[in-house]
């Protein structure tokens, strides 16, 4: 199961990629929207993980794009912004769950879990 993670912040990176690969994902890294856009361009993935604040395109910006030409990968938002707004404005675009940063190692792990098995 490949997870494209999408996050501007090398330590988040990182950090996903330490806690999902030992939980047998296959996961990609990228630092942009527009990285992750090309990516999907030559990949196929299950589900994507993206962050809202990011400089150029934010995560709600790759989410419509996302949604535009995969509109069946779910895609789970993360931001340390957890407003009302923010959270709603996710939903509408399509997120299938949203996640606080910083998070557990636990809570994405559930999060995905979830998601992938439908009961987000």
């Amino acid at each position: 199961m490949r997870i494209l993670v999408v996050d501007d912040e090398s330590i988040v990176l990182d950090s996903c990629r330490k806690v999902l690969m030992p939980e047998g994902y296959d996961v990609i890294l990228v630092p942009s929207a527009d990285k992750a856009l090309a990516a999907m361009e030559n990949d196929d993935f299950s589900l994507l993980l993206v962050d809202v604040m990011m400089p150029e395109h934010d995560g709600l910006y790759l989410m419509e794009e996302v949604k535009k030409k995969w509109p069946d990968i779910p895609v789970i938002v993360m931001s340390g912004y957890d407003t009302t707004e923010t959270i709603q404005e996710a939903a509408e675009k399509g997120s299938a769950a949203f996640i606080n940063k910083p998070f557990t190692p636990d809570e994405l792990i559930n999060a995905i879990q979830k998601v992938l098995e439908g009961e987000a």
